[in-house]
């Protein structure tokens, strides 16, 4: 499986603009800019991007593991907050679970958070520290 998505840039770094697309349909000429990266610009930015897809694979992943434990996730809520330092390096991506999930201990279930922080595919290709934390209600 295969998947992609296009970015069209023009004009100089700062001063530019762009929009990125993909097949899917999510992304349909959604602007991007040096405004929207670095500033408080409409539109959309890679961090943001890279945050949102780290949120979607962990937590499928997680509801994957509780399934396998013996468990029904009722809902599962990920924010993903990803540390751009210095407009030159993503260094971490801390996740904020909140979690419904009717009978499951706190040691299942953190230990299924473990798993999944270390092996939803988003975390695998991440060079940067993972964390997590979470609220369980059962």
């Amino acid at each position: 499986m295969k998947r992609k998505a296009t970015a069209v840039w023009k004009g100089t770094g700062k001063e530019g603009n762009g929009n990125l697309s993909t097949p899917g349909g999510a992304l349909d000429n959604t602007p991007y800019s040096f405004n929207s990266r670095f500033g408080d610009a409409k539109g959309t930015n890679p961090e943001e991007l890279l945050a949102a897809a780290h949120s979607g694979c962990f937590t499928m992943k997680l509801s994957f593991l509780i399934t396998e434990a013996g468990f029904v996730p009722g809902e599962l809520e990920t924010t993903a907050t990803v540390n751009f330092e210095n407009g030159t390096t993503i260094t971490a991506s801390h996740l904020q679970i909140r979690a419904v999930v009717p009978g499951i201990s706190t040691e299942v279930f953190a230990a299924c958070v473990t798993d999944a922080e270390k092996n939803c595919p988003v975390s695998k290709v991440l060079n940067a520290k993972i964390t997590s934390e979470f609220t369980l209600t059962n």
